[in-house]
């Protein structure tokens, strides 16, 4: 059965449609939409019960996400982040006291930062150089941070980094749950927001850099996943996974919204003394459309519907990379083919597909490329993980003789 939340997400959407433009113009963050979000119960959805949730699954999400994205891709991004990635990842491997400090910030409309990307590590995030190193009962952070999704704006940061014992000696990789609110001058000694880049497209989400120049921050909000620090990365990239589904999700409904206005101008414009609508090349056009939407929407449910190994409550990470990789590049296809119909009108700003445009060419890229992920599902045919250091393979090898041994 469809949730409550997806007619009411549908109902919001034609008011998020006429702010969007806005937005994207203005490049400030959509908080009447937020707001909004809020009131609807929206923000936070997936969150379970107990801690003031809905309890709604991934799938639940994802249909919400799509009605919200044919509208607005900045607002749909916002329902992404509210519902999984960082916060997933902290209902899912955090105690009682975690969820309860964060369930009630996202409840009320915050977007938690995943800070994970470095200017030095991108695509190679265990080449991060950020440290945590302890100190007692607590941690110091000590790093930058680059590409930060809602950086400045965002409350709730879940900050990933190498953690050190009091010696200096590595455990592994670590996430930490630090609060901030820059916006309001309320944010730890040692951290700052230092930047914020000019993108193409989501003008109205910050991309920026943050430092940690010694902050402390108490030992009690590292999450510790099942597999502990030394294998603590991938049960967190793991959580990744739901983020992912949900960002294949906005590419999904972007590319459903280009449809609606293609559908629109073939039926209202004339030319050569006919609608559009009458010409084949077009007809078959939206037909490759529709059909490229249909099979990226079944590849997100599918995905959403998963469930990863030993138990895991997130998504597969094989089938999440796959639904994202198809639907990034679908919709940047598809929104392209939607503006061409519109020929230079949909080049303007009159019409909203060459904001659509360069708000879905970044879905490519954030979240993991389409060559990372293609490298993560190639692997998963193979069996065999699939290093990309250059020496990767021999170390591999070496690892595997070893073991054998």
């Amino acid at each position: 059965m469809t949730h409550p939340l997806v007619n009411i997400a549908k109902e919001l959407s034609s008011g998020f449609e006429k702010r969007a433009a806005g937005w994207d113009r203005s490049r400030t963050y959509c908080w009447q939409n937020v707001s909004e979000l809020v009131h609807a119960g929206i923000m936070g959805m997936s969150i379970p019960k107990e801690y003031g949730g809905q309890g709604a699954s991934f799938l639940d999400v994802a249909m919400v996400i799509e009605e919200i994205a044919r509208a607005c891709t900045l607002t749909a991004r916002i329902v992404v982040e509210g519902n999984m990635g960082g916060i997933s990842a902290v209902m899912g491997y955090g105690s009682d006291a975690q969820k309860a400090f964060c369930a009630p910030h996202v409840l009320a409309g915050d977007k938690p930062a995943i800070c994970i990307t470095e200017p030095e590590a991108g695509s190679a995030a265990t080449e991060m150089r950020t440290t945590a190193r302890k100190k007692g009962s607590r941690f110091v952070l000590n790093g930058t941070k680059h590409w930060i999704t809602g950086g400045g704006v965002s409350k709730l940061h879940l900050v990933f980094a190498r953690v050190l014992d009091e010696a200096g000696c590595e455990q592994g990789v670590g996430a930490f749950i630090l609060f901030a609110d820059p916006a309001n001058g309320n944010s730890p000694e040692g951290f700052s927001v230092v930047g914020r880049e000019h993108t193409m497209g989501l003008c109205g989400m910050p991309e920026a850099e943050l430092q940690f120049d010694n902050v402390e921050i108490d030992a009690k909000w590292l999450l510790h996943p099942p597999s502990g620090l030394k294998h603590g990365f991938a049960d967190l990239m793991n959580a990744y996974n739901s983020q992912r589904v949900g960002a294949a999700m906005i590419a999904v409904g972007v590319a459903a919204g280009a449809l609606d206005h293609a559908k629109r101008h073939l039926l209202d414009r004339k030319q050569f003394g006919r609608p559009l609508a009458e010409f084949q090349g077009l007809q078959w056009m939206l037909a490759d459309m529709d059909t490229q939407i249909h099979a990226a929407r079944l590849l997100v449910h599918e995905a959403a519907r998963s469930r990863g190994p030993n138990g895991s409550r997130y998504p597969d990470m094989t089938m999440a990379a796959r639904a994202k990789l198809f639907a990034s590049e679908m919709a940047i296809k598809v929104v392209s083919d939607a503006l061409q119909m519109f020929g230079a009108r949909g080049y303007g700003d009159q019409e909203p597909l060459e904001r659509m445009y360069r708000d879905v060419r970044m879905f490519t890229i954030g979240g993991g490329t389409t060559q990372i992920l293609r490298t993560q599902i190639a692997g998963s045919i193979l069996g065999m993980k699939t290093p990309q250091t250059r020496d990767g393979y021999t170390r591999l090898s070496e690892t595997m003789r070893d073991a054998a041994e």
